[in-house]
């Protein structure tokens, strides 16, 4: 009987692991991870265009002109010279007119690779000590490489030296300008004048207008040598017409002031064709020392490839007659020629505005 329990007792056993095989889970095979897709080669990309070539339509060079005479008509002329130097090069200019001279400067310095300034000979110094500005060329006026500061006053005024001016009312064009400003105020301190009140007229011809409309008791502009009818101005010859010819001036035909055959080429010369009885209210008190003529300068970084070309191209304009709608004629800034000019040729200025304690930060104070 206990075989016979052994016997069942197996059987059962056998049936169960039948039982427990038949719900097992059969293995799954293994699989193959996917094959990763093949990766793609990076698309080509386009190079980016080079940037424009200084003197192209695309990146012109700027050229800048002072606001020291009529800015009405230097505007008229931007244009003009923009063609011009464009037919001389084959390169594209923009020409523009900053506010003042100080505006100039330091828009030149902000550019320092493509800018072209004409600047007078302390706007000059002060941009060359700012940022490195070279000087190229300087103007020549009828043979003059060399221009003074006139003080001009009323001609009924009782003003005969310049000692006469203590506490005077005082016009000058603008603080950045040579003969308009820092020499006058030079001459002031050495001669222990001291002036008045003083008025900012804005340019060289609205200094005269200060005058000539009773605005202010001297004016400082530039002064350029008179033509006369027979030889040649010199230093030792006095600075106005003779009084004998003044009530004979008048503007001709031409836009010319003359006084019997004197052509008057001052700065009141800019104002004759609104004024022209201006040398009969407006006579010359005296005369700086010779200042050196106004220039041509690059910003810094100008190409110096350039500059040889753009050089021939102003002297060969400024020697044509087309010359004479824009930067020679008397309203505009009255080249006649054009001469080198180095950066010693202003040792003179920069000593002046040492004495002065002039600079860009407080020109003007």
């Amino acid at each position: 009987m206990r075989k016979n329990r052994m016997l069942l007792i197996l059987s059962i056993l056998v049936m169960a692991a039948m039982v427990l095989g038949a719900c097992a889970t059969p293995t799954e095979a293994p699989t193959e991870a996917p094959a990763p897709e093949p990766t793609k080669a990076p698309e080509p990309t386009e190079a980016p265009p080079p940037p424009p070539e200084l003197g192209t339509a695309e990146y012109p060079i700027q050229v800048l002109f002072v606001p020291s005479v009529d800015i009405d008509f230097m505007i008229a002329g931007g244009e003009l010279i923009e063609q011009a130097l464009n037919e001389a090069t084959g390169m594209f200019f923009e020409v523009s007119i900053p506010t003042s001279y100080a505006a100039t400067i330091e828009s030149m310095c902000a550019s320092p690779e493509d800018t072209i300034g004409f600047i007078p000979a302390m706007g000059y110094a002060l941009a060359n000590q700012l940022c490195g500005v070279e000087p190229a060329l300087a103007s020549v006026r009828y043979g003059w490489n060399v221009y003074w500061t006139e003080f001009l006053v009323a001609r009924d005024s009782d003003f005969q030296t310049l000692e006469d001016l203590e506490g005077a009312t005082w016009a000058y064009p603008d603080a950045g300008s040579t003969s308009g400003y820092l020499y006058p105020l030079a001459i002031f301190d050495d001669l222990g004048i001291t002036i008045g009140d003083t008025v900012e007229a804005g340019g060289h011809p609205q200094a005269v207008k200060a005058i000539y409309n009773g605005e202010a008791d001297v004016a400082s502009a530039y002064f350029s040598a008179p033509l006369l009818p027979e030889g040649s101005w010199t230093v030792d010859m006095a600075p106005d017409v003779p009084d004998e010819v003044v009530e004979e001036c008048a503007v001709n035909e031409d836009g010319k002031l003359f006084c019997g055959g004197y052509r008057v080429l001052d700065a009141r010369a800019a104002i004759s064709g609104e004024a022209p009885d201006v040398v009969q209210k407006v006579r010359i008190l005296a005369l700086s020392s010779e200042i050196p003529n106004d220039t041509m300068s690059y910003s810094p970084d100008f190409p110096m490839d350039l500059r040889e070309t753009i050089n021939t191209a102003i002297t060969e304009y400024v020697a044509s007659d087309a010359c004479a709608e824009t930067l020679c004629n008397e309203s505009f800034y009255d080249w006649t020629g054009t001469a080198p000019i180095f950066d010693e040729n202003f040792d003179g200025i920069r000593i002046l505005m040492e004495a002065q304690g002039i600079t860009l930060e407080n020109i003007g104070e």
